[in-house]
């Protein structure tokens, strides 16, 4: 039977799931919502033709490859690694480090090649990065990397193409 107490508390309950959801987009991608402008624009038509299901799931939908999936994560030849929407170069093997997470790691990036916003999507602030020519996302930044920076760049193989030297 349904009495007023159980209503009031069934309404309190869903109004409260609808405002964790609607918090959640709020609390999205700060480069989504900046409306920032790169160099390189498609539309989402056109980059899903370009990239595929995968690398357009990563790149221009901010997701995440599974770890230890990447044959990049073990590539150890000189050369750079670039944004696989875009082909700029991002990342050189001389930053490159085997940090255990199962993606590839760096310590820096090259310099003016990445943008940096913050999300929120897992429900803690975090350093997302980015390619500074056509905003496709490459993973995070994390404060547990070596010196000479002490930083983390952990980035989804899928966001990248080796460029051998």
């Amino acid at each position: 039977m349904m009495t007023r107490r159980n209503m009031v508390a069934t309404g309190a309950l869903g109004a409260g799931l609808l405002g964790i959801g609607g918090f959640s987009n709020f609390l999205g991608s700060a480069k989504a919502q900046s409306g920032k402008k790169f160099k390189i624009t498609r539309t989402s038509a056109e980059w899903k033709k370009r990239l595929g299901a995968a690398r357009y799931r990563i790149l221009r939908q901010e997701g995440t490859e599974r770890p230890f999936s990447s044959p990049l994560d073990k590539e150890k030849r000189k050369g750079i690694f670039a944004c696989a929407g875009c082909n700029l170069g991002l990342y050189s093997s001389e930053t490159k480090f085997d940090s255990g997470t199962g993606w590839p790691s760096f310590w820096a990036a090259i310099d003016g090649r990445v943008g940096i916003s913050t999300d929120y999507k897992i429900g803690y602030r975090r350093t997302e990065v980015h390619c500074s020519r056509c905003g496709g996302h490459q993973g995070h930044i994390f404060n547990d990397g070596p010196q000479p920076t002490g930083k983390r760049h952990c980035i989804n193989g899928l966001a990248l193409r080796f460029i051998p030297t």
